[in-house]
């Protein structure tokens, strides 16, 4: 009987898990001294080897400073790596720096094909090329690794970006290993602005068998940080901040540092059809050490009860009290109904990043899900709300603000504690009616429901700006940026220091914003409006010569006004004719229009525009008012008659107020 290769290859064939070492900087120190480079390889072998014969490694081979282990178990070889760079670390300490080793780990577990005292397959492959993903000292896993040894190692595991290797057909997914050696660099310092407990919700890692499910993931973070702001004595990082940090590489002291927390909530879920697995775990910054960890196996309509679980265990670790209200709000069930749920968590997802598309999709979503459950206070909520973020940005205030208002209505109707809804209703007050004390009770009822709702803090802040109120705004506006460090809300502060007049600490606040480069159009203008109001004409030039490339249709705005307003009209002339033969692909209201032409020195067609925005209900002047745009007619009687409609300041504060919403 004959028998074929291939069959002979298939039963030699075995599961392994493949660990592949290599040693950082080896190579440049031979060719730099070879003596002492073979003497520090030498060192390392006899480092190496007796922990790879600890956990029942298999030594394959090595090739120069690399070594490749096989084991029979993902969890030893694990264990191993992490075994392995504790001890290199504690060698580390005592040895001068150029007697110091370190290498990258990668592993991967996979079926292999012995081939004398060597192995081939795929698993050897990917091992080798995951290991330069690792950090100097560092780990790094595929999937295949990770769901074998979740919960069986107590460190950290952080999912990566998807890569692509080299003759591997589809991406991978890579985790990295944060061990307990692994410390904060030096320039990282973790810093409290008041004292309390702040936490962070980094974005969940999606792990279901279907990549489209990600919206699962990304929603339940914001549903986590939703219930957790619930807890009246801990404050939580909004989502626009922790947005960054999915699938980051950065140590949790890094996070804590940049964001300014002292706790961390990380995890994974994976979804497949009804079921649900949450893996959740709480991180001291300080210590990187684990508070609680847990993972939950449920139906997808028991997922409610995984956010109560996760609220509690948060405060009893943190030694919280939950008042009875807190402990009815963070275990109340807000639909019954898993499918008008999903479609919940689908519109959040949409608002994250609101344009004209997302906008349809998140009123689809909103819609679907009230239909499936017209109980659902929160999707009413929502999707009042993201009626308002689009106002006047994508699409009329007249088309959306009557709507929002049913909807906020609808909520407070469901739900009397609805802390969106009371914001949607201070935003509707204040932006579409102009009645300023109504929106004030609002936005505060809605600060005081959470303490952690970064839509009320910000809106607040920006009318208090408006009504120029500005000690009161800097206060508000402070607190919005303790709860989103990563949004735009130091521009916010920036323009309410030009307003106050305050003119060099604005610029100096710009200056520093972080992620400024040359490329930064956006903060540009800014600083080009800044430096005109302080009278640094040839400052302000340079800024508003910065080259726009593709910009979007709003930094073209910003951009042709800033430049017609040093002299240079015929941007600003493009784009008025532009929006005036409707080839303007965006929205654009009236009084953005009237900003155009008031620079132009066209005075009649500004204050004309500006009326009829008032007649039709699109009135964002309030926000806008105080611009240099505006003082071509700042004094006419025409304009302070509109403030006096709006229920503005009319006494002609002349200062910039550049796009920050």
């Amino acid at each position: 009987m004959l028998v074929s290769s291939e069959s002979v290859t298939q039963s030699r064939r075995r599961l392994a898990a493949i660990m592949f070492t290599d040693m950082v900087g080896y190579s440049a120190l031979a060719q730099a001294d070879e003596a002492s480079a073979l003497a520090l390889l030498d060192r390392h072998n006899r480092l190496l080897r007796p922990v790879f014969a600890r956990f029942h490694g298999r030594e394959v081979k090595t090739v120069g400073d690399a070594f490749l282990i096989e084991f029979d178990s993902a969890l030893d070889a694990t264990q191993c790596a992490l075994e392995v760079q504790r001890s290199l670390y504690d060698f580390n300490l005592a040895a001068p720096p150029a007697a110091r080793i370190q290498v990258r780990i990668g592993i991967h577990v996979g079926d292999v094909v012995p081939s004398g005292n060597d192995v081939l397959g795929d698993a050897v492959n990917i091992a080798s090329r995951i290991e330069p993903l690792a950090d100097p000292g560092g780990i790094c896993l595929t999937q295949q690794v990770y769901d074998q040894v979740e919960n069986k190692v107590a460190v950290p595991m952080v999912k990566m970006p998807a890569v692509a290797l080299k003759n591997i057909r589809l991406p991978m997914n890579v985790y990295r290993v944060i061990g307990p050696w692994e410390a904060p660099a030096p320039e990282v310092r973790v810093t409290r602005l008041r004292s309390g407990h702040h936490l962070a919700v980094l974005p969940m890692a999606n792990i279901s068998p279907d990549p489209n499910d990600g919206y699962f993931a990304d929603g339940l973070t914001e549903e986590l940080i939703a219930v957790l702001s619930q807890v009246r004595d801990l404050s939580v990082i909004a989502r626009t901040s922790v947005t960054p940090y999915k699938a980051t590489s950065k140590s949790v002291a890094q996070v804590g540092a940049e964001l300014g927390v002292d706790t961390v909530l990380e995890g994974s879920v994976r979804k497949a059809g009804n079921r649900i697995r949450i893996t959740l775990q709480l991180i001291d910054v300080a210590t990187q050490g684990h508070i609680w960890a847990n993972s939950y196996n449920r139906e997808l309509d028991d997922v409610f009860a995984v956010q109560t679980d996760v609220a509690e265990r948060t405060a009893e670790a943190l030694r919280l009290e939950l008042s009875k209200a807190e402990q009815a709000n963070v275990t109340r069930r807000p639909t019954a109904n898993a499918a008008a749920y999903d479609q919940y968590l689908r519109g959040l997802v949409a608002t994250n990043n609101v344009t004209a598309l997302r906008l349809e999709e998140a009123v689809r979503a909103f819609e679907r899900a009230t239909t499936l459950d017209p109980t659902f206070a929160e999707a009413y909520a929502a999707w009042a709300n993201v009626y308002v973020m689009a106002a006047g940005d994508f699409v009329s205030m007249p088309k959306v603000m009557p709507r929002a208002r049913e909807l906020a209505d609808r909520a407070l109707a469901l739900d009397p504690e609805s802390s969106d809804a009371h914001s949607a209703l201070a935003n509707i007050a204040f932006q579409f009616d102009h009645d300023w004390a109504l929106a004030e009770r609002e936005f505060e009822r809605a600060i005081a429901l959470n303490p952690s709702n970064l839509m009320a803090h910000r809106f607040f802040g920006l009318m208090l700006v408006a009504l120029e109120r500005f000690e009161e705004a800097r206060e508000v506006i402070q607190r919005t940026i303790r709860l989103d460090p990563g949004g735009n809300h130091q521009m916010m502060l920036a323009w309410a220091e030009l307003d106050v007049g305050h003119i060099e600490v604005a610029i100096e606040m710009i200056e520093q914003l972080p992620h400024r480069n040359s490329a930064d159009v956006h903060h540009r203008i800014f600083l080009g409006l800044a430096y005109l109001a302080a009278g640094r004409r040839a400052d302000a030039l340079r800024e508003a010569s910065t080259p726009i490339g593709d910009a979007d249709d709003d930094l073209r705005f910003d951009h042709a006004l800033l430049n017609a307003l040093l002299g240079r009209p015929s941007g600003a002339r493009a784009v008025a004719e532009e929006v005036e033969r409707g080839a303007w692909k965006t929205y654009l209201s009236g009084t953005h229009l009237a900003m155009a032409y008031s620079v132009l020195g066209e005075k009649d067609r500004a204050l004309a525009l500006l009326e009829k925005d008032f007649r039709d209900g699109e009135r964002v002047l309030w926000l806008w008012y105080r611009g240099l745009f505006f003082d071509p007619i700042r004094d006419d009687p025409r304009f302070l008659a509109l403030l006096r409609q709006y229920g503005l300041p009319t006494h002609g504060v002349n200062r910039i107020t550049p796009r920050t919403d």
